[in-house]
């Protein structure tokens, strides 16, 4: 006879889904206010209101998470509270260069969204951090994009020393992203700098984010103070480069781009991140997000040997996270 699988409550799958906000982001050291918690959750709408509530009951601090301040954390991790704080001085920093080289990447012909991804979209940069961004473009003008975009890194390290990483440039027709934990929580946190239309659509095309943080909807904390992000205008100057790209000899030269590239970046497997086509250049080498999966399924592990709450039903989360 099986044994009977204990049903929890709905008050209980929040608190859990609470724990594995905290332990994702604990594999940044990087510990959540309550409203980060509630936009984090993993798999449970719930309202704010009725997070903040269970945060306070009395119930999941001390037994499965601590607090410091205004910051939740998993039990001894109050250190990372320090170090978010540290980092968060050195993210303001990076940020007015980051927007100045945004809004000139998205001047080049082509682009159609400019928006910053990693550990600067929330706050937790180290001060010699890359700053990723992930750039969309016109279909068919993915590679030449990339490759005018690399000037303007070249420019930003020598003018002011700060590394730029336009780590992901895709097409407007190659918006979808394979369903993830870790691509949602990419898309959920990415601050737009420049495109919102796109920025929309963006988001829309991946509405399977809902089903994995169905709290995350709308714009990240890090966006202006209005919650709007400027639109991309097509000057006359613009318009004549799009215009002239738009040739025979510029989709040759835009081929011979991509060519010359994935020649030098070789081939990749089904299973690797880093990928590359004519509508798709995703340089995450070293298949970073499953080894960050990898490391939040391993806390959430410990958390669960700890009797840290229903044990059973955390170790079943961390596999349908994964």
């Amino acid at each position: 006879m099986k044994p009977r699988v204990r049903v929890e409550s709905p008050a209980e799958r929040i608190a859990a889904a609470i724990v594995r906000a905290v332990a994702y982001a604990d594999v940044f050291d990087f510990p959540l206010r309550a409203h980060e918690v509630h936009r984090y959750m993993p798999h449970e709408p719930a309202a704010p209101e009725t997070v903040r509530e269970i945060l306070a009951n009395g119930q999941m601090v001390p037994a499965r998470l601590t607090r410091a301040g205004d910051y939740y954390a998993l039990p001894g991790r109050e250190g990372i509270v320090a170090k978010r704080c540290q980092r968060a001085r050195e993210s303001a920093l990076l940020w007015p260069p980051t927007r100045r080289y945004g809004a000139l990447i998205a001047r080049l012909p082509y682009v159609r969204l400019v928006a910053v991804t990693g550990s600067l979209a929330v706050n937790n940069a180290d001060a010699d951090a890359d700053i990723d961004y992930l750039v969309v473009t016109a279909p068919g003008h993915v590679w030449l994009t990339r490759a005018a975009i690399i000037l303007v890194v070249r420019l930003a390290r020598r003018r002011h020393g700060v590394t730029l990483c336009p780590n992901f440039v895709l097409s407007e027709t190659a918006m979808r992203m394979p369903a993830s934990m870790f691509n949602a929580r990419e898309l959920a946190q990415m601050v737009p700098l420049a495109g919102e239309a796109t920025y929309r659509r963006l988001r829309e095309v991946n509405g399977w984010t809902e089903s994995f943080l169905p709290n995350a909807a709308g714009l990240p904390d890090g966006t202006p103070a209005s919650g709007k992000v400027p639109a991309i205008k097509a000057g006359p100057l613009r318009r004549h480069a799009e215009r002239l790209l738009a040739t025979a000899p510029g989709r040759r030269l835009e081929r011979w781009e991509m060519e010359r590239k994935l020649r030098r970046f070789g081939p990749t497997a089904p299973g690797d991140e880093a990928q590359f086509s004519a509508d798709w250049c995703k340089g995450h080498f070293e298949n970073h997000g499953q080894r960050i999966i990898a490391a939040y399924t391993s806390r959430l592990e410990s958390v669960a040997r700890a009797g840290a709450g229903n044990g059973d039903a955390l170790e079943r989360h961390a596999r349908e996270d994964a």
